[in-house]
């Protein structure tokens, strides 16, 4: 979970009234996005039933939102500049509603997954807009609470996700069962496109132009990098699969020379690879994609663990899982009074509170097999949360505070896209681990048993990526600043 930080160039004078109605409408957009990133984890064994969906194509349903999100959010940024960030709200949340009805009514999960793309575009379109209104409408006092009030209407959004979606696919509402929690957008899709007329429009005055060759060849690049990884481990590792991740390399590289080329001949790029010959940036950066690689991961690995293992239903599971959303809630407010006091240690600290706790609930999941009682992991997952919230947000600062100014905009950009392709590359891996393990499984055992094991396996790689982050951290911190921005 995660407030994504796309910070563009604003050159926008703030009205003299901060428009806080329109603040509002902001606000449920970012609920709602959010909210839409997380919900589908505790209806997950819901979507499997109904729609006879494989392990892969699951995956699939999570990465497809996510990645589409990640890779475009620059590219939705800069349109907003350019056409006006009201006028992109207005089209975004549009579009959100009319993804979140097709994924609502999608006969086939092959037909959700290409909904859940679309879905996840449409709030690259949308959620930019509302970071760069806030940025441009208030201004100190009212710039401190507005984005106060945006960081805990996301971190209420994750909390919402696992609670409320959870009471919606167990009440089965007109016998619709995991389809209410996209259908929900509808209503408030509609009451955000007839209320945005309370933010007032803003253009960015340099109106930046856009890399679609480039969106092009990341986005094909990094599909093929996750589709084999999420479909090649279950068939066996075909021949085609060699061949896609050989063509994400390749796809990859392009995307390197490209951005190069226009930044060379003075063209903006989507990414400026200086930013990554920057050993602060490229470490930080690194860290990132390893800390949101196991958030959506774990949410994935605890819903089937909880409802297809141990047949839990989703509400008691969301129900569960909440007090690790509510320790990270916690601990993003803690999380900057530690650091002011005690410095990045604060954050290496936090660090070792997340690896230990992974490695803590691992071995619970490990003792207790297929007799685990779920009520029980309600401790070690609130210190999971906690864990997590003391790195995730001061993390983001560490990386960003020492980025010279005129590259900020830049660096926000590329450090929100990395969150989410961070997120997809987790659920990848931690699905290819957890389908291998299921597969595996060659002595009789019962179902929880056989999901607890896969469980451990799967949170095998959470507990190795948590132990990198306490390793990369300890060397970032060790970087001298005079050495940070060369």
């Amino acid at each position: 979970m995660s407030a994504n930080s796309h910070l563009l160039a604003i050159n926008q004078t703030p009205s003299e009234s901060a428009p806080w109605r329109g603040l509002y409408v902001l606000l449920l957009a970012g609920f709602v996005t959010i909210f839409d990133l997380f919900v589908v984890n505790v209806a997950i064994p819901s979507m499997q039933k109904g729609l006879n969906a494989s392990f892969a194509q699951i995956g699939l349903i999570i990465v497809g939102y996510e990645l589409a999100f990640g890779v475009l959010l620059i590219s939705g940024g800069r349109l907003g500049d350019m056409f006006g960030r009201r006028r992109l709200f207005m089209i975004g949340m549009a579009g959100f509603t009319l993804t979140s009805v097709c994924c609502g009514l999608a006969p086939s999960a092959e037909l959700l997954i290409g909904a859940r793309v679309l879905q996840g575009a449409t709030a690259a379109l949308l959620f930019p807009q509302v970071y760069a209104s806030i940025r441009v409408h208030f201004r100190g006092d009212d710039s401190r609470r507005a984005f106060g009030l945006l960081g805990m209407t996301l971190g209420m959004a994750a909390i919402a996700a696992q609670v409320f979606g959870g009471w919606m696919v167990h009440g089965n509402f007109f016998d619709l069962g995991w389809r209410t929690i996209f259908l929900m957008n509808i209503p408030v899709g509609l009451f955000a496109v007839m209320m945005a007329r309370f933010i007032p429009e803003s253009h960015a005055e340099q109106r930046p132009d856009l890399d679609w060759f480039g969106v092009a060849l990341v986005s094909l690049g990094l599909a093929l990098l996750l589709f084999p990884l999420l479909e090649g481990a279950e068939k066996g590792w075909p021949d085609w699969s060699l061949w896609a991740l050989g063509g994400a390399v390749l796809m990859l590289l392009l995307f390197y020379r490209q951005q190069e080329h226009r930044r060379k001949f003075g063209q903006l790029p989507l990414v400026d690879m200086q930013l990554l010959s920057q050993g602060h940036f490229a470490l930080g950066t690194l860290l990132i994609l390893l800390v949101y690689s196991t958030s959506s991961s774990f949410f994935l690995s605890f819903a089937l663990l909880v409802q297809t293992g141990l047949g839990i239903d989703p509400w008691i599971a969301g129900s569960i899982f909440a007090p690790c959303s509510v320790g990270f809630v916690l601990a993003s407010f803690i999380a900057p009074k530690l650091v002011a006091r005690l410095g990045t240690c604060a954050i290496v600290g936090g660090a070792l509170v997340y690896a230990v706790s992974i490695g803590l609930l691992i071995l619970q999941v490990y003792d207790a097999g297929g007799d685990l009682v779920p009520v029980r992991l309600i401790p070690i997952l609130s210190i999971v949360g906690f864990g997590q919230g003391l790195i995730m947000t001061p993390l983001l600062n560490l990386v960003l505070g020492v980025v010279q100014e005129h590259q900020a905009g830049m660096a926000s950009g590329v450090i929100s896209t990395v969150q989410q392709i961070g997120a997809a590359l987790g659920v990848a891996v931690i699905g290819m681990l957890f389908s291998s393990a299921l597969s595996a499984t060659h002595e009789p055992m019962n179902q929880a048993s056989q999901y607890a094991s896969a469980f451990v396996t799967g949170m095998l790689y959470n507990f190795g990526a948590a132990l990198m982050v306490c390793l990369l951290l300890v060397m970032l911190v060790s970087i001298p600043k005079s050495a940070r921005l060369s």
